[in-house]
């Protein structure tokens, strides 16, 4: 939604401006030319980048438009498997435990919260970390340096899509300018026409040089530097499971080790300390009544 709001701002502004100026807004339509532009820069795109970075491309694209940053209830989600996986850690057997971390999509802990469920790689990651500390002779520093490390590659892997669609933005202005000279070339095969057909020509083909700029500082940019935001904001999930399970490991009760993940996340989405503990006492009332049904 902000971004129509942001684009209809723009185009609003410009076209207006132009035609407060005494211009004619019909000129600025040149079909061709923005044919050109766009039919060379998706061009560049496809050869440039595998196809897995794509299609990538095109879901990064969606969760821009749906702005799919993670909600209150996700960060609330994560913490809650988090506190009731570290309970299980402490007080359950190792058997019990090893029936959630390896199927945690038949698990009755992971289906309470189901927005990480939803999240297959956050959903394994929360499990594997988990698997390793159960083993019970990993050290802190060698889990944290893991954890590091896996996290950076995901999140390189993550902004692939993101610099794709700036080198795309960065080519666009050139790209524009190989618009504006083809349309010079027709020009010049009518000097001998009248100068209104002349102008009109010479400023067809001026157009491809504003569309490649407009095109690349007021929508590709833009859509590339959301796509970053949220990405990066996705990425924090892992960070607040890496700062909850350290804390835990180094001897932490769950419900202190898990102000160590809320902590991370971002000050003005941050839920309270309240709204963390309702939520994890309402998911071990849940649970605690779970295994007396069974």
């Amino acid at each position: 939604m902000t971004i129509l709001v942001g684009l209809i701002i723009t185009l609003a502004a410009m076209l207006g401006s132009f035609w407060a100026m005494g211009g004619h807004i019909e000129v600025i339509w040149q079909p061709w030319e923005y044919v050109i532009i766009c039919g060379a820069a998706l061009g560049t795109f496809v050869v440039a980048n595998p196809v897995k970075t794509i299609k990538d491309v095109g879901r990064g694209i969606v969760e821009v438009l749906r702005m799919l940053t993670p909600k209150p209830d996700e960060y609330l989600d994560v913490l809650g498997v988090l506190h009731d996986v570290m309970r299980e850690l402490r007080g359950a057997t190792r058997n019990e435990l090893e029936k959630h971390i390896e199927n945690p999509n038949e698990s009755l802990l992971f289906q309470k919260f189901p927005t990480v469920l939803s999240n297959k790689q956050l959903t394994n990651f929360i499990c594997d970390y988990c698997r390793l500390i159960l083993m019970g002779n990993a050290r802190t520093h060698e889990i944290e340096a893991l954890m590091d490390e896996e996290i950076e590659t995901m999140r390189r892997d993550e902004l692939k899509s993101y610099h794709a669609l700036v080198s795309i933005a960065e080519a666009l202005p050139a790209l524009g300018i190989v618009a504006a000279v083809l349309g010079v070339i027709k020009a010049m095969g009518a000097l001998d026409q009248e100068p209104e057909i002349l102008g009109s020509l010479i400023g067809a083909a001026l157009v491809g040089t504003f569309a490649g700029i407009f095109f690349s500082y007021a929508v590709v940019s833009p859509v590339a530097s959301k796509l970053r935001t949220i990405r990066e904001k996705r990425m924090q999930l892992y960070v607040i499971v890496k700062q909850t399970l350290l804390a835990f490991m180094n001897g932490a009760m769950p419900q202190v080790a898990l102000e160590h993940g809320r902590k991370a996340i971002s000050a003005y989405e941050r839920p309270s300390i309240d709204e963390v503990e309702q939520k994890t006492l309402g998911a071990g009332l849940a649970t605690a009544a779970s295994k007396e049904a069974v």
